[in-house]
Parts: structure tokens; sequence; C-alpha cells
């Protein structure tokens, strides 16, 4: 009796080791080829089109490269959160990330564990043999293949012990029922967060020799494809509301497919009779069931993609909140910590949307000033917190993503960023000063003369085409445009001297309020070094030196000025 409880303790412990070894196989193989073909396929997904066909065609192919769903899925809420996908890409993409997962089950299903040993060899030693980066990814890829296979042989010989056993058949009677057996394959693969896993463990049963009744595996499979949508939803949590609508459509796609497959089964079983009598082993039954399924569910909802953009624009609709000029990101969350190649891309259309809102709020408070409207002022000085918001929380950010693995044109693009937001904090401080110049003309009714007003004006509007180019040419990275840069910074500082000798012959010749002309020589001031944070933004672009070069430049230039 001690002899067989001790057997059967060891017997669950080789179940629970293959398995072990079964899903971090999985792992393994998942993360060698992302780690592989990850940026080129963040690439080729980047730049999808609208076209639901291709972006289903894209899905697929690049789910069945990298070997998880998940790992897609993720990538896409990504993708949307940055802005960089809208919502109907997105679905196309979803529903051929479905298709492309099913090729995990059907290598899973041929009989390959005898082979387990050599596989393991093989992708060892391209592991630890080369320093490409590439071939060491792909024999990690194989290492893992190896250790999948190799918990499916460790599980083999007790899963064939336990299938003869009354009770363990009596557990497996438990799961006829099929809404029982959906709601056990959904929170399993919950907790796994793969439905890839999920399936190969059904079918590695079955190459144990468990007699699993195929209707069963078939509602677990089912279960599965509800269970994996956990993994987006998570990812959308911290992310933005487009972002959680991507995470949405993907679980009212899987949802609708089991609906829809039960449905078919339900009403003609002989659905599954033709599986059976077409695929005589059961492992390749299960792999033929999970692809027919994921297929059918693409092929009937392909029709309907606009259809569940739609459903969920209505249930996650846009809150007021969630305007350009919120004082929240929009585009850095956690979802890229796991996701450095697009890190920085992120990173930069947050700044970018920080610089656009800097931007107008430098011609509210220009506007604000020449019609001598505080409401307008009050606005401006009220958005002027959104920068320093965004300031200090995209700064944070990128102190945090220079310390992901990026490569080194990442980190050194990641430090010109943050010189970028210093220089877009300053344009937005100087914006403030000038609101609240119209705040103390409002207050005290200063005067400014005509003359000087016709001069701010225009060194005003020449600032705001010089703001407006560096704007353009930071999110374009077209350093052909730097030449106007050059051309605008010079009429900038001639129009500045201008101004300040201008404004000295009005005080000799007492045609100025010298408090108001107090105000005029802080507006030029102000205005010259917008000018310069301008061209700095510009030449970022090119890189740390040639940015310092300029910027060492600029401060002469603007301590000549006084």
């Amino acid at each position: 009796m001690g002899g067989s409880t001790i057997d059967f303790v060891l017997s669950i412990f080789m179940v629970l080791g293959g398995l072990g070894l079964f899903l971090y196989g999985m792992k393994m193989m998942s993360d060698g080829l992302e780690k592989m073909a990850g940026d080129r396929m963040r690439t080729v997904l980047e730049r999808t089109t609208s076209n639901r066909f291709l972006g289903i065609a894209l899905g697929a192919g690049v789910t069945a490269i990298i070997q998880s769903s998940s790992a897609t899925t993720v990538m896409v809420v990504g993708f949307v959160n940055a802005g960089m996908m809208n919502l109907i890409q997105a679905i196309g993409v979803i529903m051929g990330a479905n298709i492309g997962t099913t090729i995990t089950a059907q290598i899973i299903s041929f009989r390959l564990d005898t082979y387990a040993p050599l596989i393991i060899f093989i992708g060892l030693m391209m592991n630890m043999a080369f320093k490409k980066s590439k071939i060491k990814n792909l024999g990690y890829a194989i290492l893992g293949f190896g250790v999948l296979f190799f918990g499916i042989s460790v599980m083999g010989e007790p899963l064939k012990e336990f299938s003869a056993d009354p009770g363990f058949q009596a557990i497996l009677t438990a799961f006829d029922n099929p809404f029982l057996a959906m709601i056990v394959g959904m929170l399993f693969t919950a907790v796994v967060q793969s439905s890839s896993a999920t399936t190969g463990i059904i079918i590695a049963m079955y190459l144990g020799g468990v007699a699993l009744p195929f209707e069963t595996a078939v509602y677990l499979v089912m279960g599965s494809n509800v269970g994996t949508c956990i993994t987006a939803i998570l990812a959308s949590l911290a992310a933005n509301r487009e972002a959680k609508r991507a995470a949405l459509a993907h679980v009212i796609f899987n949802v609708a497919g089991c609906v829809l497959v039960g449905a078919l089964i339900t009403i003609f079983p002989g659905i599954l009779t033709w599986i059976q009598d077409t695929f005589h082993d059961p492992a390749r039954q299960v792999a033929m069931f999970h692809t027919l399924f994921k297929v059918t569910m693409v092929v009937v909802m392909v029709w309907f993609v606009p259809q569940l953009a739609a459903l969920v624009n209505k249930i996650l609709p846009e809150r007021p909140s969630e305007t350009a000029v919120a004082k929240r990101l929009l585009y850095l969350d956690s979802t890229i910590m796991h996701m450095p190649s697009i890190a920085r891309v992120q990173a930069h259309r947050e700044i970018l949307r920080m610089a656009n809102i800097a931007l107008d709020n430098l011609k509210l408070a220009l506007e604000a000033f020449f019609k001598n409207d505080p409401d307008k002022a009050a606005t401006a000085l009220e958005v002027e917190e959104t920068v320093d918001f965004l300031n200090h929380q995209i700064t944070a950010w990128l102190v945090r993503l220079r310390g992901l693995k990026l490569n080194t044109p990442d980190v050194e693009k990641l430090g010109m960023m943050l010189h970028t937001v210093s220089d877009i904090e300053r344009i937005g401080d100087h914006a403030e000063n000038i609101a609240e110049y119209v705040m103390l003309r409002d207050q005290s009714e200063v005067a400014i003369s005509d003359a000087a007003m016709k001069e701010l004006r225009e060194i005003g509007d020449a600032v705001v085409q010089a703001v407006t180019l560096a704007v353009e040419i930071f999110e374009s990275n077209d350093e052909a445009r730097l030449g106007e840069v050059d051309s605008l910074e010079h009429r900038i500082d001639g129009l500045a001297r201008e101004c300040v000798e201008n404004h000295i012959q009005r005080l000799k010749d007492e045609l100025c309020d010298p408090y108001g002309g107090v105000i005029f020589t802080d507006m030029v001031a102000d205005l010259e070094r917008c000018g310069d944070h301008a061209t700095n933004i510009s030449y970022s672009i090119l890189g740390e030196t040639i940015w310092d070069e300029r910027r060492q430049k600029l401060l002469r230039v603007g301590d000549a000025l006084g």
C-alpha cells in the first residue's frame, strides 16, 4: 500500500514537472522567436494599412512567426495607444493573430517527443556557440521547442497510468458538460495567459494516451479562446481610450466566435464527426478543430469589422477629459516597458503632442496680448499648467526608458528628447510671461505705442513661424528644412535688435510710457528666446554634438543682445 502511494505521488510529480517543462519550453520558443524577428515584425505591423484583409494576413503571419497571439495582441494595443494604428486596423490584425496562433497546436500534434533530446542539443549548441544575436535567439527558440516536447515525454508514462484509473476517468467524465468545459478552459488560459499553451496541453494529454472525449476537448479549446483575452485586457488598463477599445474588440470577437461555432456544432454535430473521420489521430483532430474554429471565426466576422468598431465606440465613448490638452499622458504608459522597440516612437509622439500644445498656447497668448483680452490670457495660463505637467511626466518616462535594453542610436535619441522637452517647456514659460503682461496691462492701464505694437506683431509672427517650423521638423525629421530655420533665426535676431534700438530712440524722444517700455523690452526678450528654443528643437534631429554646438552659439548671441 505504502509503495503504491509513493508511486502515485511520484507520478503526480512527473506530470507536474512535465507540465512545467512544457509551459516553460513554449515560453522559451515564443521569446526566442520574438527576439529574433520581433523588431521586423513590429515594423511590418506598424506599416499596415486600413485594408482589413491585409491586416488579417499580417496578423496571421506575424503570429505564426513569433508563435504568440498574446504577444501580437499586446503589440497591437501598444500601437493603438501610440496612435500608430487605428481601431479598424487593430481589429483586422487581431483577427489574423487568431489564425496564426493555430500553428503552435499543429506543430505539437506531430509526435516529435522522441526527438526532444536531439532538438534540445541542437538548440543549446546554437545558443552557446554562436555570437550573432539572431542565431542565438533562433537557438533559444529551438531549445524551447525541444524542452516543450521533452515535457510531453515526461508526462507521457504517468498520464497513461492515470488514464486507466477509474477515479481519473470519473474526473474526465465531469467535463462532459460543455459549459463546464468552456469555463475550465477559459480560467486555465486566463492563468497561463496563452491559449496555445492550453490547446497544447490538451494535445499532450492525447499524446500521453489519455482518453479525453473529443467533444470535451473541443469545448476546452473554445473556452481557451475567451480566456486568452485577459492578456490584452491587462495591457490596456493603463492605456488610452482607443487602446481599451481594441482590447474590448478582441473580447467581443472571441466571445462571438465561441457562440457562433458552438451553435454550429450543436446544430450540425456531423462537423465533429467529419473531423474525427478525416483525421484518425486524436491529437491531430484537436489541432485541426482549433485551426478550423479560428478560420471560421475570421471568415464570418471579417465582414462585420466596421460594425464591431462602431459597437466598441458606443460602449466606450470618448470622455471630455480625454481631449488633446488633457492634463495626462496619452502615449506613454506601462505597456511600453516590455516593448522597447516602440518605446522611443511613443515618447516621440508624446513630445510632439506637448510641442503642439505649447505652440497653440503661444499663439493664444500673443492673440490675448495684441487684443488685450484678459480672458484669453487666463486660458493661456491654465494651458501652461498642462505643459508643465507634461514636462515633468515625459522627463520621468524618458529617464525610465533609457534604462531599457535599447540600441545606441535609440539611447542617444532619447537623450536628445530630454533636451527637446526642456526647450518646449521654456517656450511654454515664455507664453506664460506674455499672458501675464496682458494681466499687468489690464490692471495698471499701461500704454504701449502703436509703433511698438507694430514691431511686436512683426517679431511675434516670425517667432510663431519659427516654432511651427520646428514642430514640423521634429515630427518629420526633415533635415532639408534646417536652412529655413537658419533664415528665420537671423530674421528674429535682427528684428530683436531693431526693436531694442527703436525703443531706446522712443525713450529719448519721450514717445512711450516707461512702464510700458519695460513690458515691451521683456516681451522682445521672451520672443527672441522662443526663437532660440525653436532652433534647438529643429537641430535636435541631427544629434547631441551638433545640437550642443548650436545651443552654445545661441547662448552667446542671446548674451550679446542683453
